[in-house]
């Protein structure tokens, strides 16, 4: 394992979707915060709905749990009927913000172009992005993964300049893996990593893909969890429908005991 791999502290994130009112927040983070309150070993993000994200800003205060927004706008302002800009995120206490998941872009049409757009609107609101990218299970299938990363990575984060790419996440989920019940094989997953952080080599620099953290998303659970993180690849999750339960997610984060 080199220096920059050693340095790199894991980052464990739920994305709760479209579930939880404002009262299914409180009561999650009520029993969320005691069973991760000594999880020194990794970073906490959790990410609920826009209407719920005050409260979880405020029950977080005093944890080291860290709130984001499920996704953000590439205007600071303007006449865009339904958007929520990076400054308002960050304006409501946010500090990170996923961008580009797989539900975006395939029921909302976002592309690589927007993708870029709303990674440089975050970081100019001091935002941290978790920058998604991934291939269907036709890609998979069709040998066209590398393929996949490769036009992702370029035309979204590729276009930072290295000052702005070493500010962000990234997080490798398979679309045929989210919501399925299929989860990649940590190799698959790992290879998929090292793969992505050849493309950071390439466009960056080989100091920046060994510093760069890259986290897993599909289907990731309690039960296989540990298998994913013991790859030095590997370097935190994006967890989806597990999130939502405390005891379950605080088990995720919980995985080295």
């Amino acid at each position: 394992m080199t220096t920059g791999e050693q340095k790199r502290r894991p980052v464990i994130a739920g994305n709760w979707k479209m579930y939880k009112t404002q009262a299914d927040a409180r009561a999650f983070f009520a029993a969320f915060a005691p069973l991760v309150a000594h999880s020194s070993h990794c970073g906490i993000v959790i990410a609920p709905p826009f209407t719920s994200l005050g409260v979880a800003i405020e029950a977080a205060k005093g944890t080291q749990i860290s709130i984001g927004a499920q996704d953000g706008f590439w205007e600071p302002e303007g006449a865009f009927t339904g958007e929520v800009s990076m400054p308002m995120i960050a304006d409501v206490g946010a500090t990170h913000v996923i961008i580009g998941h797989s539900e975006r872009r395939q029921f909302f049409h976002e592309t690589d172009e927007t993708v870029a757009k709303k990674v440089k609107a975050a970081l100019a609101a001091q935002l941290t992005p978790i920058v998604c990218i991934g291939e269907s299970l036709q890609e998979r299938e069709s040998n066209h993964t590398h393929e996949c990363l490769k036009r992702q990575f370029t035309g979204g984060v590729g276009s930072l300049t290295p000052a702005e790419f070493s500010r962000i996440l990234l997080a490798y989920e398979p679309v045929w893996a989210i919501g399925t019940g299929k989860t990649a094989t940590p190799d698959m997953a790992a290879n998929a990593h090292a793969y992505v952080r050849s493309l950071v080599a390439d466009r960056f620099s080989s100091e920046q893909a060994s510093a760069v953290r890259i986290l897993y998303g599909g289907s990731v659970k309690p039960d296989n969890v540990k298998g994913l993180m013991a790859h030095e690849e590997i370097d935190g999750a994006l967890v989806g429908g597990a999130s939502l339960d405390a005891k379950s997610f605080a088990a995720i984060v919980n995985y080295e005991t």
